[in-house]
């Protein structure tokens, strides 16, 4: 069976969020992405795969494609066997759980995918976001994520609302804050990350109760800041090693 022009259209225009919001679907590549999103709980709407992707589910949502045919619908620079629709959830409200990570204004794709891909590693459950964080059904979220976005529960909200009425304790990553490796963590809180250019915003700032800091142990001492998702990185080590 061969791909349709509707069907490169609907796929296509998925890049964009309105149409994504529009369909309630989104675009994941490459087999082990797909294959952790067949398993889990969301819903698959059409696999479109070449002949060497062995699929487990059912023919009526499989469309067998050509190599040549791959490369139209895909957004990797070297296709990877398939392309699948899925449905985007119902989103619902954030859950309790012992360290939850809040994010303001993450522009970068790559960042927010590799986030979401640190908080499953750190056993992270839940990630709040402010509503102009990128979307995380952007397609280079989900190519970032790695499976990862099938274990991680992401709300987007009113932040600064959502800070003014939990009852967590509040930290946001911050070059003037306390030293993270000496500064008591708890094993519950809300852990909040800021903007690539900009940090956390002031809005923000004036609902959190803790600034923490990764020191800076060069000698020279003129880089400026840390990645966004490096930061979290130690940042979520740190809390976890004094959750231990």
């Amino acid at each position: 069976m061969s791909i349709s022009k509707n069907q490169i259209k609907l796929i296509t225009s998925l890049s964009q969020k309105k149409y994504r919001l529009k369909y309630k679907l989104f675009i994941a590549e490459g087999v082990k992405v797909v294959r952790e999103l067949i398993a889990s709980s969301y819903e698959l709407e059409t696999l479109f795969c070449t002949e060497g992707f062995d699929s487990e589910v059912s023919d009526q949502k499989v469309v067998r494609i050509s190599e040549s045919d791959l490369k139209k619908i895909s957004n990797l620079k070297t296709p990877n066997k398939v392309v699948g629709l899925f449905r985007i959830p119902d989103q619902k409200p954030p859950q309790k759980s012992n360290l939850i990570i809040a994010l303001d204004a993450i522009n970068d794709p790559g960042n927010l995918g590799t986030i979401i891909r640190l908080c499953d590693w750190f056993g992270v459950a839940q990630i709040v976001c402010s509503m102009d964080t990128v979307d995380s059904f952007n397609q280079k979220v989900v190519q970032a994520s790695m499976g990862s976005l099938t274990r991680v529960s992401i709300h987007y909200l009113d932040l600064e609302n959502y800070l003014i009425n939990t009852h967590l304790p509040t930290f946001i990553a911050d070059m003037d804050g306390e030293n993270v490796y000496t500064a008591p963590l708890p094993k519950e809180g809300i852990l909040v990350l800021g903007n690539e250019a900009n940090g956390v915003s002031e809005k923000i700032k004036k609902q959190v109760t803790t600034k923490i800091a990764i020191p800076r142990f060069g000698d020279i001492q003129e880089t400026e800041s840390l990645n966004v998702a490096t930061a979290a990185a130690i940042l979520l080590s740190e809390f976890k090693r004094g959750s231990l």
